[in-house]
């Protein structure tokens, strides 16, 4: 009864602290090499804990990120559906000047829209309908199989939709958001330091017409750049390893509170829906892998990805946690979060978190797209490929950390021991 009771009060409590300091964007198929929307959101969250779950009860099949802790599966805080719709969120501190309670809800809302929902007007339509005060404040972005991508900024009483294919909403043809927004007043919110280092990533990657997926998760989601001060923790690469390195660590793209990085990668008009895949980062970006994912009910989803009842959480969540705690090596006092050796990411032997991890991701990157190819080519998805795929990834993953670093997931890593 007591552990019933304690997970209710967390779930409870933390519907009231979901999403402190996100990262996302929404890119419509102008700004792509290859004419497909996407949807980024770098997770920020007290729920550092992340699994992937599919859906099947709803009027559409659907697929999300989801907290660890979360065991009913009520909030979905990325995903996309078996109509090419996909959302997510970032929370915003600008748009409500009021003192109307909020709910915390998002993560229902977006499960309940993906259900529900094949198109972007379909959400339009949801959001109109909503009871008012709808005591949510957030930036949700959408895409859908009609090459649609946009912006819903959400309060209590209204909503201002950003177009990303509208060339005045969006003239490079994406749109990035922190935890503010632009229909708020400007200068309140959150995560400006954060807006100019990810608008940087994306103007370079437009200029190169690398404005990808793979480019959005390794050069932004584990940018090691800090925007107002000018620097670059990559500088540290040059110490050799074993030289414990202690430096600041805030408003950074990755931070303490990072539990995943996904990028949803929609389909062009015309092209089956079933072809949508999210390639998701699953666990603190600096120590875990990307693993794709596509909706489908005969074959599920990687292991690695899934809950598992032996460790409370998902096995490449538990990975990257284990590692994640060596990066924060500093335990002493209320701001130990803003502390990392960076000598444990970057070295000059090449020995660094993040330099063993690319590799390896380039290579499940690689193996994937050639399956990938494949299936666009026919329009639709092998069954028997996509087993083999799941079952080399799941593979894969767990030689690469047991020989790598030794580890298995067999530690209990909950939220309340995030220090945020």
């Amino acid at each position: 009864m007591r552990k019933i009771y304690l997970t209710a009060l967390i779930l409870f409590a933390g519907a009231f602290l979901e999403a402190y300091a996100c990262t996302t964007a929404v890119i419509s198929g102008k700004a792509t090499p290859d004419g497909r929307p996407l949807l980024w959101k770098h997770r920020d969250t007290w729920s550092v804990n992340n699994k992937i779950v599919q859906f099947f009860d709803g009027k559409y099949a659907c697929a999300g990120l989801v907290n660890s802790i979360d065991t009913a599966n009520q909030s979905i805080w990325i995903g996309y559906n078996s109509e090419g719709f996909a959302i997510m969120n970032s929370a915003s501190y600008n748009l409500n000047y009021d003192t109307i309670e909020l709910n915390g809800l998002e993560g229902r809302l977006m499960k309940i829209a993906l259900q529900a929902c094949a198109t972007i007007d379909d959400f339009e339509q949801m959001i109109i309908d909503m009871e008012k005060p709808t005591r949510l404040e957030g930036n949700f972005g959408v895409i859908d199989a009609n090459g649609g991508a946009a912006y819903f900024e959400l309060g209590n009483f209204e909503y201002v939709k950003y177009d990303a294919t509208d060339a005045e909403d969006a003239p490079n043809g994406y749109i990035i958001r922190t935890n503010f927004s632009a229909s708020g007043e400007y200068g309140d919110g959150g995560g400006y330091i954060r807006f100019e280092t990810i608008s940087d990533v994306f103007e370079e990657a437009l200029a190169n017409n690398t404005l990808d997926y793979c480019t959005i998760l390794q050069k932004g989601s584990r940018n090691l750049k800090h925007s107002l001060l000018n620097i670059d923790l990559n500088s540290y690469g040059n110490l050799p390893e074993n030289t414990p390195t202690t430096v600041f660590f805030k408003d950074f793209i990755p931070r303490s509170g990072t539990s995943s990085s996904c990028v949803v990668q929609g389909v062009k008009p015309g092209e089956n829906p079933a072809l949508a895949a999210m390639w998701s980062v699953v666990g603190f970006p600096l120590t875990s892998v990307v693993v794709p994912v596509w909706l489908n009910k005969k074959v599920g989803l990687p292991a690695v990805v899934q809950f598992n009842d032996d460790i409370d959480d998902s096995p490449l969540s538990n990975y990257s946690l284990i590692l994640k705690d060596n990066i924060y090596a500093y335990k002493l006092g209320s701001h130990s979060e803003y502390y990392i050796d960076i000598n444990q990411v970057v070295n000059a032997d090449n020995s660094g978190f993040l330099q063993k991890i690319i590799p390896l991701e380039n290579q499940i990157i690689s193996n994937s797209e050639k399956y990938f190819a494949e299936w666009r080519e026919d329009d639709k998805i092998n069954i028997k490929q996509m087993r083999e795929l799941y079952d080399w990834i799941d593979d894969t993953i767990k030689n690469f950390y047991q020989t790598s670093f030794n580890l298995s997931p067999k530690e209990k890593l909950h939220d309340e021991n995030t220090g945020n």
